[in-house]
Parts: structure tokens; sequence; C-alpha cells
């Protein structure tokens, strides 16, 4: 079940019951608070989107200090709507934290095994998937736009969990978070074929056909479950937040709602020590 709750700091943010309090910090960040100024008022956590870097800053500060988490240990990557998935190690964990000079280049997905380390990808619309794996104590962060959903992000990254720390996606619990909902995210033809050419006999559950408009809507929810599901996850193990970020775009950042200049949500999520 995915909930708000109104933490220290007056942080207010989401969180997935699926995964285990003892051992797991995750969250979904709103926009209620902080220190942007229009449009990306207020919370905005994203350095990418011209916002002032210091409110940013100050931003991920007061995000940070509401979860327990330590900022020089918040993990990010440069989001290019690819499948690349990167292992945070001592080397390269905190980049990114203040600053997008020492960002992961290249990376839409990151996994680790080391506690404190808080893996914070930031979305407006795109989908927030993260996963964790009780058995060996492994978590993982995924950025699904529709490019990424298309080239199995989320597949990608349990693969490199399988490889790196022997993870068996059975054992897997994950979230999906709040996104553009089928209701408001209309797309292309040319883009609806290459999710009729993915999923097969399963697009009828992921695309709704508007005979009004014309034009094809997207699940992103629906269809990174798919995806979940076909790397070995079981279904009861998946929790999808039914969030529509565009209808709800006073609480979440919206692209579309807000055309096209906005701030960022986070999804984080880090292991207990």
């Amino acid at each position: 079940m995915f909930s708000l709750y109104h933490g220290s700091n007056n942080l207010w943010y989401g969180r997935f019951s699926v995964f285990p309090e003892d051992k797991v910090i995750n969250a979904i960040s709103t926009r209620f608070n902080g220190t942007s100024a229009v449009p990306f008022d207020g919370l905005n956590l994203a350095l990418h989107v011209d916002d002032n870097s210091e409110d940013v800053v100050a931003n991920r500060k007061l995000f940070c200090e509401g979860l327990g988490l330590d900022l020089a240990k918040m993990t990010t990557c440069q989001q290019v709507h690819g499948n690349n998935v990167v292992c945070v190690t001592d080397e390269n964990s905190g980049a990114g934290s203040i600053s997008l000079d020492d960002t992961i280049a290249d990376t839409d997905a990151l996994i680790t095994n080391l506690p404190n380390v808080a893996l914070t990808l930031f979305f407006a619309d795109c989908t927030p998937i993260m996963l964790y794996d009780p058995v060996h104590n492994v978590v993982g962060a995924a950025h699904g736009g529709w490019r990424g959903t298309e080239g199995e992000i989320s597949l990608h990254t349990l693969e490199l969990m399988q490889e790196k720390f022997a993870t068996n996606p059975a054992d897997c619990v994950a979230s999906i978070g709040p996104n553009i909902g089928v209701c408001c995210y209309e797309i292309g033809e040319e883009v609806a074929d290459k999710f009729k050419r993915l999923y097969g006999k399963d697009s009828d559950l992921i695309l709704k056909w508007d005979k009004t408009a014309q034009k094809y809507h997207l699940n992103l929810q629906k269809a990174n479950a798919l995806t979940l599901q076909k790397a070995g996850l079981k279904m009861q193990n998946i929790d999808m937040a039914d969030v529509c970020t565009a209808c709800n775009s006073e609480i979440f950042f919206s692209y579309r709602a807000d055309s096209g200049k906005t701030g960022r949500i986070a999804c984080t999520i880090a292991l207990k020590k």
C-alpha cells in the first residue's frame, strides 16, 4: 500500500508498505514546502531543471534529514531515458549529492548493498521503480519513462542484482510509484506499436484506445509490473501506487500538467544498518 506521511522537518512524503520498515527506508517526495520559487515550488529535488542550485541543495538537505538519511551519501545519476544500470560502491557513493558535476553518467538505474546509501532518482510523470532483495539485502531504483519501460529497465536492474549479488527475483519485493496515469498519458501510433511488439497479447492490458481523440493511452504502471513479473517477481510482491501525477499536480510535479516547466519529485531507497 502507498500512503502519504507527514514526518519530521515538516516533510510530506509517500511510502510503500511492501518494504520492511526495520530494513529499508523508502520514500517518494511531494512538492510540499521546500525553498524553490515558482515554477519549481516548493520541494524541487532536481539540479538539472534550471532551478537555483542553492535552493535545490537546501531541499535535498530537508528531505534527507526528514528521513534520517545523510545527504553526503545520496547517490544520483544522469537519467537519459535508457536502460543502463550501475552498482553503487564505496567509490561512487554520494555521486551527484550536491552537484551535477560528479553524478553517475548515462544511467537510469542504481543498485547497492551498502547501508545508509540513498539511491535517488528524479521524476515528473515518469515511473519510479524500487526493488529490495531481503535474502541478500540489496536495493535498487530505476527510472521508467516510456523509453526506459520499453527498454525493460526494471528487468536490467534485476539482472545486475543477480550478477553482482546472486539475487533471485522470486525473493524480491518492488514498488511502482506515482506517474502519469493511463487517464492522461496520450501517445502516438509509433510508440503504441513498440509496446504492441514488446508485450504481444498482453498489450491489451496496457494500451487503451480513445475513440474520441483517436489516440492510444499508455498504462506505464501496468507495463512495468508486467516486466517485473517477466523478470521473475511474484505479482503479490509488487506494490503499485495507482496515483496519477498529472491529475495530482498540486501534490507531485508533472511535466505535462505544468506545461514542461516544473520541478522533480524523487524516489529514494536505502538500506538501514
